[in-house]
This record gives C-alpha cells, structure tokens and sequence, in this order.
C-alpha cells in the first residue's frame, strides 16, 4: 500500500466524518463539494473533516483508487464510504443521512 493510500486510510478511520472534496468547506471550489457540505450541516454533522483535493495532485488520485469511485467528493462516516453527492442528496430526503450522522 503506498503512503497516500496509508495516509487516506488513517484520515478516514481515524476521524467520524471526512469529507474528500474540491476546495475547503468555506470555500467549496465545486457546485458539488458545496452542496455536499451543505447536506452535512442540514444534518447536523459537526467536526466535520474536509481534504481539498485540489492542494495535492496524488491524494485526489489516490482517494477515487482507495474508495473506487471516480468523482470528488467522497463522503467517509466512521471509515466506511458513503458516496458522492447525488447519494448524499437522496440519502437527505430519505432521512437516512440524518440518522447515520447520529448514530
């Protein structure tokens, strides 16, 4: 396993809520970063932990290998993938997100 890939492990298993997104949770460099955030707050995530993907070429890489999904961002809840935006949005009106963000 390379040190990115060790490094993405270590993040997402050792934090409850990481999102892997283009830009910063101030600053979302993407419609869909942004509204994922945006979904997480709604959910009442707190501590969240963002990675801007667009500061180090070789995470951004590495995440879409690590989770084996294609787009940014990425959304980790106690170190399991959840999903890219549309999962996210249909997860929020289902209350499904809500809850996982709970438990």
């Amino acid at each position: 396993m390379s040190d990115v890939q060790e490094w993405i492990k270590q993040t997402v298993t050792g934090n409850p809520v990481v999102l892997f997104m283009k830009g910063t949770a101030q600053f979302p460099q993407c419609g869909f970063s942004g509204r994922a955030i945006q979904l997480l707050k709604s959910s009442g995530a707190e501590n969240i932990v963002t990675i801007n993907v667009l500061e180090d070429a070789e995470v951004r890489q590495g995440i879409k290998e690590y989770s084996n999904w294609p787009t940014i961002p990425q959304l980790y809840v106690n170190g399991e993938f959840i999903g890219g935006s549309d999962i996210l949005t249909e997860m929020y009106e289902s209350g499904e997100l809500q809850s996982l963000l709970k438990a």
